[in-house]
């Protein structure tokens, strides 16, 4: 046996040890009763940044305004006054007058990050000491505000954010989401599982004002590309922990076409080099479904590389089904559950090309990747 064919075979044995302690992690997580406190309502400000019409936008930013929940404003906050979405925000704001929504309309840029921009033009007429910022493709239940902010009756408890499940229109959308329930999810909930949460998702962040000041405000992340995961790790630096919810909103995603689909892929793996290069590394030890075919090409195919590769594709598949069709109870997973495969050999060639390079393209800019994921920006495209 040559040193190439046990080197994969030594990858393929530790990514299948990596499918089944993944679906112990995602089975022990979600197994763990909901602690709701009916008396626990602090007033919450809610913190959308939108750019630009997506799809069912309007759906999306109503379930905000039919929250279970005595106390809350919303403010939607945008750079241009001639975006498109803005009639929708006057319409959603008229169709709730008894709701506190604002509306901030601010061109006025602290860093290359135009999304935490937004956030930051919104600071100056925030009411409440606990903020909820969520991205403006989020669709949540009445139940949402309840269920998120319950963890900071806890004082040692900095941030909340939760995973999600998603809502596609189109092929490619529903291509590129099959990754979240039935390869990152799980991915987080093993590293949870081991190491805790030091990190948050912009499907929603919960804070304590106070927190947010005494990481420096917007204004300390306003040149980072993974906005989200600076504010956790920050708050989980102060010494604060970090809680991962087992609510579960929607995430939408349309419209998507291979340049966007590659440029967002290419964006979010770089991202993930540079701030943890040898977290990034050790995602070849998930790869199990690209190793064990390599592995059955490399000995040519003898029978117990037959054997290794059924059993490691048996088990990854497993995973799929128990995390994201089971648990996530994801729509995508349990529709295009037969394409994981071939979802597994894009995710792996994908984190192959961006080993190397560290420009990415995000809106209308080109950017270049410093250490830590701090944005340069290079050129309007």
């Amino acid at each position: 046996m040559n040193l190439l064919i046990l080197l994969l075979l030594l990858l393929t044995i530790i990514s299948v040890g990596y499918y089944c302690f993944a679906i112990y992690a995602a089975i022990d997580f979600f197994s763990r009763p909901s602690k709701i406190n009916h008396d626990f309502y602090p007033p919450v400000t809610i913190l959308t940044p939108i750019c630009g019409l997506e799809w069912e936008l309007e759906t999306s930013l109503i379930s905000f305004c039919q929250q279970d929940y005595p106390r809350y404003q919303i403010i939607f906050c945008l750079q241009n006054q001639s975006d498109p979405c803005l009639n929708i925000l006057k319409k959603i704001k008229n169709n709730f007058p008894d709701l506190d929504i604002n509306i901030v309309t601010n061109p006025q840029a602290i860093g290359n990050n135009l999304k935490i921009s937004n956030l930051a033009n919104a600071v100056a007429i925030i009411k409440y000491p606990i903020l909820v910022i969520t991205d403006s493709d989020i669709q949540v239940k009445p139940n949402y505000l309840q269920q998120v902010v319950e963890p900071l009756q806890d004082n040692s408890v900095g941030l909340v954010t939760c995973l999600y499940t998603s809502l596609t229109k189109g092929f490619l959308a529903a291509f590129e989401a099959l990754e979240i329930s039935t390869q990152f999810h799980p991915r987080v909930l093993t590293a949870k599982k081991i190491e805790g949460i030091q990190y948050a998702f912009g499907s929603t962040i919960v804070i304590r004002k106070k927190i947010l000041e005494e990481i420096g405000g917007f204004l300390g992340i306003a040149d980072y590309l993974a906005d989200d995961y600076q504010l956790g790790n920050l708050v989980s630096k102060l010494g604060y922990r970090v809680i991962l919810s087992d609510y579960l909103v929607a995430h939408r995603l349309a419209d998507v076409t291979w340049r966007s689909f590659f440029q967002r892929q290419s964006r979010w793996a770089k991202c993930i080099r540079v701030e943890r290069f040898w977290g990034y590394l050790g995602l070849i030890f998930t790869q199990g479904t690209v190793i064990s075919l390599a592995l059955l090409i490399a000995t040519g195919g003898v029978w117990w590389s037959w054997l290794i590769c059924l059993i490691t594709w048996t088990i990854r598949m497993l995973m799929a089904i128990i995390v994201g069709v089971k648990l996530l109870k994801d729509q995508v997973a349990k529709k295009y559950l037969i394409l994981v495969p071939i979802r597994d050999l894009v995710s792996f060639w994908l984190w192959c090309y961006n080993l190397v390079g560290n420009t990415v393209n995000w809106r209308d800019y080109k950017f270049e990747l410093a250490k830590g994921g701090k944005l340069i920006k290079l050129e309007v495209k």
